[in-house]
């Protein structure tokens, strides 16, 4: 402050608080103002957060597991597409889409069949990984959800894309076996190389409406390698997709 040269009445004048609040902060070094408040004590200072309340940063710092949670959204609808599509653009290696119907992609997705048309070309491996829409999983799914676009129209739409794309060797798909569709229904993972997006279903609600999780890897064992390793213990016991069916 007194490089600043303001005094606390100066400072609480143009941080929006009383000066008796700022004299509390300067007495009492346990004393964490609100973000907001931090923030624009901050830019009238000229010095950083660290500085002035290094325990605050340090408790937004994530240690452990927690780390591998880039952000978590109380909708799926509620994140971006630009997230979509910058994990599909990043990825090099490995794209897994498994989701039981994989339908919202063409919908938020701009030429996603050229997308991936391209990352398949560069070489990366593409899996989708959906539910049988003769199944007995997918028909009492579409009597829970009850919609007008049912679960297996929205599951033959995404062979109809995937189809477009013909035949190309690191191009797979998989039904998820029946013992395991109610798993896979309750349940998608999204992978993209080291990174993942997943969502759990919540009882009647279709896909948007379900919390997801942006996951990305630190380690072996974390949260990542969990939902990972679900994705592929599933994967392993699909049915391959017939061209046409």
């Amino acid at each position: 402050m007194a490089d600043a040269g303001l005094s606390s009445r100066q400072l609480a004048l143009r941080v929006g608080v009383s000066g008796k609040t700022v004299e509390r902060w300067i007495s009492d070094p346990e004393l964490t103002p609100h973000p907001r408040n931090r923030h624009d004590v901050c830019a009238a200072l000229g010095v950083d957060e660290d500085m002035l309340w290094p325990k605050a940063v340090k408790e937004r710092i994530k240690a452990g597991t927690d780390r591998e949670i880039v952000r978590s959204y109380p909708y799926r609808s509620a994140c971006p597409s630009t997230v979509w599509g910058d994990l599909v653009d990043a990825a090099e290696e490995e794209l897994l889409f498994a989701g039981f119907t994989n339908y919202f992609l063409w919908l938020d997705q701009p030429d996603f069949v050229g997308t991936l048309r391209r990352k398949l070309k560069q070489g990366c491996r593409v899996r989708f990984l959906l539910g049988d829409p003769a199944g007995e999983v997918t028909r009492q799914r579409e009597q829970i959800e009850d919609v007008a676009l049912q679960v297996s129209t929205r599951i033959r739409i995404t062979l109809e894309h995937l189809e477009k794309l013909g035949p190309a060797e690191n191009l797979e798909t998989r039904f998820s076996a029946p013992p395991d569709a109610t798993n896979h229904v309750s349940l998608s993972v999204f992978r993209f190389d080291d990174q993942a997006l997943v969502t759990p279903h919540l009882a009647r609600l279709v896909g948007h409406d379900s919390p997801l999780l942006h996951l990305r890897r630190h380690g072996e064992g974390g949260m990542f390698s969990r939902f990972a390793e679900h994705g592929e213990e599933l994967w392993s016991r699909g049915v391959p997709v017939v061209q046409g069916r």
